[in-house]
């Protein structure tokens, strides 16, 4: 009854000691949690600045893009209007080619009876003359042609004249639509390469920040399963140490009850070695516990623990976990799927199940404040309230919670605080 009694004062001492443990170790990572996500959220804002201001750049380019197709869409109907107008020309331009040619060959016909009748046709028709009368009309005739013949030259060359114009317009038309054709196509190919950069440029950001938006998440989600765990754990190490205190006033008035039966017992008995031996047996539980063992506590044998299993380090405590805000608490050894994983140190299994971000994870208490936790297991050979001994095989190596390769997460923590697990393994090899 006795040992009964130590063991179960023992157990609520632990308890206690448990539940300071898992309390210091909440608030450390909650804190830690909180640093991590109010850097994201500072970086999540850093990226959304810089996301606007290339947007107000794509926007300014765009805007400039609206306006040239504007300046386009005026210049290809005004590119209507020109050829509705070189049309008007050509057609015009037709028309006093074949006035030209009627004036060329009426002027041609006219110089021709002119030839003929040669310059002194007027002075003939005064000698030979028969009827005044007939010499003033023919004399009146002559005149008429004469002028005739000088206003269908004027026309002639005014013809000339409007289609050397038309010939000129039509050119100068054609020479600034090419001109505003070349000027425009510049710079819409300029402003295209531009937008897309800044589309580009805007994607990029956009991909970052939804990526720095998703770790943000996933951290917080990752942190809320954790405090969840934690705050159950809690929860119930606290009921522990309750029932443990309740079991240990119950078992306060049985000890009295037999210590009273004792006392009766060594008053009978003639041998004082008979009394002792069961105080030293009574005490032998309280040095077999989880706070020592035949290596010494777990502060004693700093530098002096086996590893968990045999392996390479791929990610040493305290280096980047990928990116600049967290940094790895314990470390990564790389192992082949279905490794058997060993406990470093006898004590308590306090959690093993599935959690987001570590995957299936077995955590163990070896007193006085000090855990050990083993991640991303393949499977979990002990359950919660098992003890295990050094060496014992407690899981199998995996990649479970999203790893690539099968790994080890492997780390300590003091009283919350982690802590280098290369100091105080023993070195490999």
């Amino acid at each position: 009854m006795l040992r009964t009694f130590l063991f179960i004062l023992l157990s609520c001492t632990f308890t206690v000691a448990v539940a300071d443990d898992q309390r210091a170790q909440t608030k450390q990572q909650i804190a830690q949690a909180a640093k991590e996500i109010a850097e994201l959220k500072k970086q999540l804002g850093k990226i959304q600045q810089e996301k606007s201001t290339a947007e107000q750049a794509l926007k300014k380019t765009e805007t400039e893009i609206g306006s040239l197709e504007k300046q386009v869409n005026t210049l290809k109907q005004q590119e209507k209007d020109t050829a509705q107008e070189l049309v008007a020309l050509n057609q015009k331009k037709a028309k006093l080619q074949d006035a030209r040619q009627q004036q060329q060959k009426l002027i041609a016909i006219q110089a021709r009876a002119a030839f003929q009748a040669g310059q002194q046709e007027p002075l003939r028709l005064l000698l030979n003359q028969q009827q005044p009368e007939k010499f003033s009309r023919n004399l009146t005739y002559y005149q008429y042609i004469g002028q005739a013949r000088q206003q269908q030259i004027t026309e002639f060359n005014t013809t000339l004249q409007q289609l050397a114009d038309i010939a000129t317009q039509i050119t100068e038309q054609q020479r600034l639509l090419a001109e505003q054709r070349t000027s425009l196509a510049t710079q819409q190919e300029t402003l295209q390469t531009l937008r897309k950069q800044r589309q580009q440029k805007v994607a990029a950001i956009t991909q970052k920040q939804r990526k720095e938006a998703q770790s943000l998440q996933t951290r917080q989600a990752d942190q809320a399963a954790l405090n969840t765990v934690l705050s159950t754990i809690e929860a119930t190490l606290a009921r522990q140490a309750r029932e443990a205190k309740e079991a240990e006033r119950r078992q306060q008035q049985r000890l009295a009850q037999q210590q009273r039966i004792i006392a009766e017992q060594q008053r009978q008995s003639a041998s004082s070695s008979n009394t002792s031996q069961p105080v030293k047996t009574a005490k032998g539980p309280m040095v077999s516990t989880a706070f020592t063992h035949s290596g010494g506590s777990f502060a004693n044998v700093r530098g002096r623990l086996p590893w968990p299993i045999n392996g390479r380090l791929i990610a040493h405590f305290g280096s980047a976990r990928g990116d600049s805000r967290a940094k790895w608490d314990g470390v990564m050894i790389s192992s082949p799927a279905g490794t058997q994983v060993r406990a470093i140190h006898p004590g308590r299994v306090v959690f093993a199940d599935w959690l987001r971000g570590a995957g299936l994870l077995i955590i163990i208490d070896h007193g006085d404040g000090y855990l050990s936790l083993y991640g991303h297991n393949q499977s979990l050979l002990s359950r919660p309230g098992d003890r295990v001994k050094v060496g014992q095989a407690i899981s199998t190596v995996g990649n479970t919670g999203g790893r690539d390769q099968a790994a080890l997460y492997f780390a300590i923590r003091q009283r919350g605080q982690p802590i280098d697990p290369i100091k105080w393994c023993r070195t490999q090899g």
